[in-house]
């Protein structure tokens, strides 16, 4: 049988007498994690004055879902060495249950993991991209270095034979004429 703190029935009515419309009691006390009946005796007792109340805790108490991403984090590692009784002790100072605690840690795991899968897509489309630009880099050096060696024959060429002569010339020398 779990103890409830004081302070944890005060703030578990007033949620319960504060709910939204579409929130059902069940559905309030399957999140605080006491039973439907459990949280209809706390409610007739407020009715009846019979549920002490105190007002400085409730200020400073919050409930699990107002908890924010450092602070559920802290309850983790607080609670990571701790035993089950520990820790469901330490829950209950907080005003939480052990279960919110697993939760949240199922939450960062999962997102530890779909973030790892968004790295390594992402890490896998910059490797292909990288060795696509490698392609196209080494295709160009290789065009570089073509046109490179032919200029370099062509300097050797006018070198060695002198200056090229245009071809209109070629066909005007007396040598290269067809006799009809």
């Amino acid at each position: 049988m779990s103890v409830f703190s004081q302070e944890f029935k005060v703030q578990s009515v007033e949620k319960a007498l504060s709910r939204r419309p579409e929130q059902s009691l069940k559905q309030i006390a399957v999140t605080l994690g006491v039973g439907y009946s459990t949280l209809q005796k706390w409610i007739r007792l407020a009715k009846k004055n019979q549920l002490e109340k105190t007002e400085s805790n409730m200020s400073k108490e919050k409930s699990p879902q107002d908890w924010n991403t450092v602070e559920r984090f802290e309850a983790i590692v607080h609670c990571h060495h701790l035993t089950d009784d520990q820790a469901s002790a330490y829950c209950r100072e907080q005003g939480i249950y052990l279960h919110h605690l697993n939760t949240w840690k199922a939450e960062f795991l999962s997102e530890s993991k779909s973030t790892e899968s968004v790295y390594k897509q992402a890490q896998t489309k910059l490797k292909q991209e990288n060795k696509r630009l490698h392609k196209e880099l080494n295709r160009k050096e290789k065009a570089l270095s073509e046109t490179a060696a032919l200029l370099v024959l062509s300097k050797k060429c006018q070198a060695i034979w002198g200056k090229r002569r245009p071809i209109n010339r070629l066909l005007r020398s007396p040598t290269l004429q067809r006799t009809h």
